[in-house]
């Protein structure tokens, strides 16, 4: 894990120096703090605009811990993904992180997480999914502008009942992830695989949890026992292509195995029925109800509301797709609904 993959990664010539590698890695919203981080390893010159974006970025990570922790002690979410990922990187080397996933061991201990981020943030947007049905799962991102909101990401949480949603499709959600730290880190990489294609920090993921103990039987056994088994394969054929898989190899040898059976299971799963997930279209922010535990559904004429303990919502199949007559009525429940409270 060095500047040389990373010029690799980028298909940038290492001839046409650092400012061309920084300006390529400036495509993407990620890279450029993970770039910047390795230049300063090198002791590459830099200027102080540059120090200050890197500085910022080691603060939005420092920020992020603190959060993690915070909301771990007080509610017991515990992080996933991104942050345990980044404890693999060698020192110096900054994994970008332009979000925070957290695991919410329940509904109560997600609103409880939710408000305390609310009070104590400029929370600007909260967004709101219901996954599946009887019993359905949460999952709640909070966005809050950044010290430079026109040049850095916005701080984004996402908390959610389900350590892996799935596709809605193939794959379904399962609610818990439970295997050695460095096997869940691969688990929840490769569940990025199920909604996005895989990026070149996605490769350099791979480098960092290289080095770990992993069994290649048991781990293979874990993944594919979590559906990500197409997925994970997929992920080590790329890192393989841009660097060593060190003791990921045999795990990727292992997976083959695996592959088959998966295919089949979401071919049999696609023509089952499924719900969709259901999106939450604001209707208003509510002053706190800090004595909900949990969201509440409220029918209304062709819909239904999802009223939570920040604010309210009228759930639709897909972001966006309100009606002005769909929100008249549903505002018209809302006041109803006041009137009775």
């Amino acid at each position: 894990m060095n500047t040389a993959l990373l010029y690799h990664l980028l298909d940038v010539d290492p001839a046409d120096g650092p400012a061309e590698l920084l300006r390529r890695a400036r495509a993407s919203r990620r890279l450029p703090y993970l770039v910047l981080s390795s230049l300063a390893r090198d002791d590459v010159r830099m200027g102080e605009p540059a120090r200050a974006e890197l500085r910022r970025a080691r603060a939005r990570a420092d920020h992020y811990a603190r959060l993690a922790r915070d909301l771990a002690r007080a509610t017991g979410i515990r992080a996933i993904r991104g942050l345990p990922l980044a404890g693999y990187y060698p020192p110096g080397l900054l994994r970008p992180q332009n979000d925070l996933d957290l695991v919410a061991p329940g509904e109560a201990a997600l609103w409880q997480a939710v408000v305390r981020l609310v009070t104590d943030h400029p929370v600007e947007r909260i967004e709101v999914t219901l996954l599946g049905d009887r019993p359905h799962h949460t999952a709640v991102t909070v966005h809050w502008p950044a010290d430079d909101p026109l040049v850095d990401p916005w701080y984004r949480v996402r908390l959610v009942t389900a350590a892996l949603t799935g596709d809605g499709a193939g794959v379904p959600v399962r609610p818990y992830l439970v295997a050695d730290d460095h096997v869940e880190c691969l688990i929840a990489l490769a569940e990025e695989g199920l909604t996005r294609a895989f990026r070149p920090d996605d490769v350099v993921d791979v480098a960092a949890l290289a080095a770990q103990p992993f069994e290649p039987d048991e781990t293979a056994a874990v993944i594919a026992a979590y559906r990500v088994a197409p997925e994970a394969a997929a992920l080590l054929d790329l890192a393989a292509a841009h660097t060593p898989l060190g003791r990921l190899a045999p795990v990727r040898a292992a997976l083959e195995a695996e592959l088959a059976p998966e295919h089949r299971r979401r071919t049999e799963a696609a023509a089952a029925h499924r719900l969709p997930a259901r999106h939450g279209s604001l209707l208003r922010r509510t002053v706190l109800r800090h004595d909900w535990d949990e969201a509440r559904l409220l029918p209304a004429p062709d819909a239904t509301l999802l009223l939570t303990p920040v604010a309210d919502y009228l759930l639709t199949d897909a972001p966006g797709s309100t009606t002005a007559a769909q929100r008249t009525a549903a505002f018209a429940a809302l006041h109803h609904w006041d009137a009775r409270c």
